[in-house]
């Protein structure tokens, strides 16, 4: 295969890529000369480096492609989505990712917590969509993650939240906790909606 050019770089739908990404599809018998040639692109402003092994084609790339580009297996997972669909209503700055460790860091000013997740749980599908270039929990998957790692925890709104889904979810955790939780969560909630 061709060693890689800028044209075929920009060919990539996404907007965050790594080393290994263009190396597998361009160049796999020759690395170093990848390297350089990728580090020329960035000297010449013709790529971003975001940080060691990961580029963007420009500063406008989607942040949270690159929380799942980090570490991976990964997917946009916790907060991050819980607050977008309206379940917690404190503003979270950071961007929450579920994948194989726990890490806090900053990446090209842009603050990620990164959430160690069983293997098991982390590489099973359900409940994970696709976002065109990234995975991202759905809020059922996202408030049973978070039910997972934190034995106590506020939600501000459960009305978003697809009970029958949330049920369906369940049986990938493997955790009796986590079903007693959901089951007087949902209870709480139910009766509050009755009283209303």
């Amino acid at each position: 295969m061709p060693l890689a050019d800028m044209k075929g770089i920009l060919r990539f739908s996404s907007t965050v890529f790594s080393f290994k990404e263009v190396l597998l599809s361009f160049d796999r018998d020759n690395p170093r000369l990848l390297a350089r040639r990728l580090h020329y692109y960035v000297q010449q402003g013709q790529l971003h480096s975001i940080r060691r092994g990961i580029y963007a084609k420009d500063k406008n790339y989607d942040r949270l492609e690159l929380g799942t580009k980090i570490y991976a297996p990964a997917y946009v997972s916790f907060e991050t989505i819980l607050v977008e669909h309206g379940i917690v209503f404190q503003y979270y700055r950071t961007i929450f990712v579920a994948t194989y460790q726990t890490k806090d860091l900053e990446c090209d000013g842009n603050s990620y917590t990164f959430k160690k997740i069983k293997d098991v749980i982390l590489l099973n599908s359900a409940g994970v969509e696709n976002r065109g270039n990234y995975y991202a929990a759905t809020k059922e998957r996202a408030f049973l993650d978070v039910l997972y790692l934190y034995k106590n925890y506020y939600f501000d709104n459960l009305r978003p939240l697809d009970y029958q889904k949330v049920l369906a979810l369940l049986p990938v955790y493997n955790n009796k906790r986590m079903e007693r939780v959901v089951k007087e969560q949902f209870e709480e909630f139910f009766r509050q909606q009755a009283e209303d």
